[in-house]
């Protein structure tokens, strides 16, 4: 292959890596309303009165708008970016007179500078009804208190919601008789863990920037993952049509599942349509930290059983998700959690799963990368090296006994085979790379130092199975070079560029000869956006489909351009020849013919989803090094092997998982999301928030054991999630073996560590 598995430079990185204006608000006009959020204090109340007179009178002040200028009993609307009908509750509206979480929004101020907005916001007066809170999720299932006790609450998705019990969604499957077969077990691991919140944290906060066209329509700019998903919400949720709706994308400074929640776009909409005039909101740090999208926290029930050679024989699991004071993603990410983590174990003979997602007054959680299946694969990967040092099984071992296969039906996934797999392949790699025999489980390293090593395996999906739904557009345009116009958004994953890649390899031409636009619910094909490991997989698949016809097309003019049979003639890059090669139309001449007097146009448009979700794999090893009086963990190495299939590009999947293991490392040692006695998030700026520096950690190496997807683009599947999974069992793992203590609960905690050792 010529372009595909490469490692091409992304087609934007000299404009990111020099700096030119490329983010959302280095594009837009700067003469705008500024809007910002008055929020609550109070963790759960009602808005009893709001004085907003005195704010009025500040000087440049364009509006404020509070509960008052909100239908209180109209339709409520989700923040959800996801295929309608959306499993997440309706459970918002714009401004309600009821808040439930500190930080959630009181009034929307617009002004012309931000000085004005800032003061006006000192002299607005609200008086509240404090109301109890939920602020413990063990409690919140048929609490007295009800986080939504609104009549107009709604679930469209028979999910198991029940906004009067505080319940989200419950859900239960199984094969087998799990009581029967833990029973008959030699051994039975059997442990709660438990997950706390964490923060995306991405680079770019949230911000969008909104205008009237000319047309009288809506126009969004926004640094989102989802467009059209996003015009779906703010239709929704400020009552207008789609067709009054335009939402696009600049270039994205990180998303990580942050940005599938609309979290921002609304109150900028909601400004601009009531006034007419251009708006912009940019969230601070602050606003970052303490009202967006963290990911669930989580407790795990985990009963795991096994013979005495190690054979796993059943996995029971009961996770209980915090999902805090709204519902988006709360029925869908708690799912992963089990359907991703227990199909690694090919030999069980019965499992069964059982999920509650509750209601809180706690910020509200959302997508994350890895999406629930973070979680479970802490806890069940945790209890098989548990019980691998039970038996006195090497962990490496344990799992080559029990890895699923290729060709394996998989119950715990939905019953959907396993089509493609080298799990026993990314096993042996990083046994290997890291030299585990010689560094497991422990080494004295003088002065109170010891050096241990941890492991863990992961799966997730590619996207979302008979749902998501990827599209590609393809043109040729003067002089022969082609436009791609997708859905998909790019946020620094570099999809722009694997997409162009696929299309060029079909068509056999440079990567530079295929340009990217994208994505604008205006111009670009549906796609149903940039989530759920699917752009790769699903929309990659499309642009390859898509390309394949644009060739025959263009085929069909070269042949009739030198008088031939279609039949006759063939496609080579940059002409259409005959079968001999005597005769030869160029791409140019090709692309002018269908300009003129032409009723053939050389474009063609692709929609793909696919009945299959087949998952990536991955394996990881941590060798960490432990301080036993200071507790100071540091991950001085961490080796992984990914199964993506065909990797499209092999240094931005590098780059992929290398951020990925960042991530994972930063669960496991230090980032948690903390809330005081009155329900307020303690972790208010990365000061507090501690995430991890690429110089925290030491080596990171990534190797690629790649098998053969045939559903998928050149034999591709997804990366972008499956490689934060790993981390989290390889490095709890890894500081028992220093401490003698297991963990199961994250982070772990230099305080923690440090009591262990003594």
């Amino acid at each position: 292959m010529k372009t595909v598995n490469q490692s091409m430079r992304k087609k934007d990185a000299m404009q990111l890596v020099t700096g030119q204006p490329v983010y959302m608000d280095d594009v837009i006009p700067q003469d705008c309303l500024i809007v910002k959020l008055l929020r609550s204090p109070h963790a759960n109340a009602i808005v009893q009165e709001i004085d907003t007179s005195r704010a009025l009178l500040v000087p440049g002040i364009e509006a404020i708008y509070t509960w008052k200028d909100v239908d209180q009993q109209g339709r409520r609307y989700t923040q959800a970016g996801q295929t309608y009908p959306e499993p997440s509750p309706y459970d918002r509206l714009v401004i309600d007179r009821h808040v439930r979480f500190a930080g959630d929004v009181v009034a929307i101020l617009a002004g012309k500078d931000e000085k004005c907005v800032d003061k006006a916001m000192k002299l607005i007066k609200v008086r509240y009804e404090v109301l109890p809170a939920v602020l413990d999720y063990h409690t919140a299932l048929d609490n007295p208190v009800l986080v939504h006790p609104e009549e107009n609450w709604e679930s469209l998705a028979p999910v198991g919601a029940d906004n009067k019990r505080n319940l989200c969604a419950h859900d239960e499957s199984g094969a087998g008789d799990i009581e029967a077969v833990l029973a008959g077990c030699d051994v039975v691991i059997d442990h709660t863990y438990h997950t706390r919140a964490c923060q995306q944290a991405m680079m770019e906060t949230f911000r969008t920037y909104c205008s009237i066209d000319a047309y009288g329509r809506l126009n969004v700019l926004s640094s989102t993952q989802i467009v059209f998903h996003c015009r779906r919400i703010l239709a929704n949720a400020l009552h207008i049509p789609k067709s009054m709706i335009r939402v696009a994308k600049p270039r994205i400074g990180g998303g990580f599942g942050a940005k599938q929640t609309s979290v921002c776009e609304v109150y900028p909409a909601f400004v601009t349509w009531k006034t007419k005039k251009p708006s912009k909101i940019i969230f601070s740090r602050y606003e970052s930290q303490i009202a967006s999208t963290p990911r669930h926290e989580m407790e795990l029930h985990v009963r795991l059983g096994a013979t005495k050679d190690g054979i796993v024989r059943g996995i029971d699991l009961y996770t209980l998700s915090n999902t805090g004071a709204y519902g988006e993603h709360g029925p869908t990410t708690v799912g992963l959690s089990g359907h991703k983590s227990i199909p690694l174990y090919g030999k069980a003979e019965a499992f069964r799963f059982v999920s509650d997602v509750v209601y809180t007054n706690h910020m509200s959680a959302g997508a994350y990368r890895g999406y629930g299946a973070t979680q479970g694969l802490f806890a069940v990967e945790s209890a098989v090296n548990e019980l691998a040092d039970k038996l006195g099984i090497d962990p490496f071992v344990i799992r080559q006994r029990n890895i699923v296969h290729e060709g394996d039906v998989m119950p715990a996934y939905y019953g959907q085979v396993n089509t493609s797999c080298a799990l026993d392949r990314c096993l042996q790699a990083v046994h290997d790379n890291i030299g585990w025999d010689e560094k497991y489980p422990v080494r004295d390293m003088g002065n109170g130092k010891v050096r241990a090593v941890g492991m863990g395996m992961a799966m997730q999906g590619s996207g979302i199975t008979s749902v998501d739904v990827g599209s590609a557009s393809l043109k040729i345009n003067d002089d022969g070079f082609y436009t791609l116009s997708i859905g998909a958004a790019d946020m620094g994953t570099g999809c722009d560029t694997i997409l162009a890649q696929i299309a060029a390899e079909v068509l056999d031409c440079p990567l530079d000869n295929v340009t990217v636009l994208g994505a604008d619910t205006d111009s670009s094909p549906y796609d149903s956006g940039s989530y759920a490991s699917s752009t790769t997989y699903v929309t990659g698949k499309a642009v390859e489909q898509c390309a394949e016809q644009l060739k025959q097309k263009i085929c069909q003019v070269g042949a009739g351009l030198l008088g031939l049979d279609e039949r006759a003639v063939v496609f080579a890059g940059d002409a259409v020849t005959s079968e001999d090669g005597t005769q030869r139309a160029t791409l140019a001449q090709i692309a002018a013919a269908s300009q003129c007097g032409s009723n053939t146009a050389l474009e063609a448009v692709v929609t793909h989803s696919s009945e299959i979700s087949p998952p990536p794999f991955m394996v990881g090893a941590a060798e960490v090094e432990v301080d036993l009086e200071t507790g100071e963990a540091q991950v001085i190495r961490y080796e992984a092997a990914v199964d993506c299939g065909t990797p499209v590009n092999p240094n931005l999947a590098r780059v992929q998982a290398e951020g990925g293991i960042l991530q994972g490392i930063g669960m496991a040692l230090t980032e948690n999301v903390t809330y005081d006695d009155r329900g307020m998030p303690q972790e208010n700026s990365l000061m507090q928030y501690k995430i991890p520096a690429r110089n925290d950690i030491g080596h990171i190496h990534v190797v690629f054991e790649s098998s053969y997807e045939g559903t998928g683009p050149f034999g591709a599947k997804s990366i972008g999630e499956v490689v934060i999974n790993t981390p989290l069992p390889a490095v709890a793992d890894a500081i028992y073996h220093a401490t003698h203590k297991r963990f199961y609960e994250l982070p772990i905690t230099r305080e923690q560590i440090a009591l262990a050792g003594q």
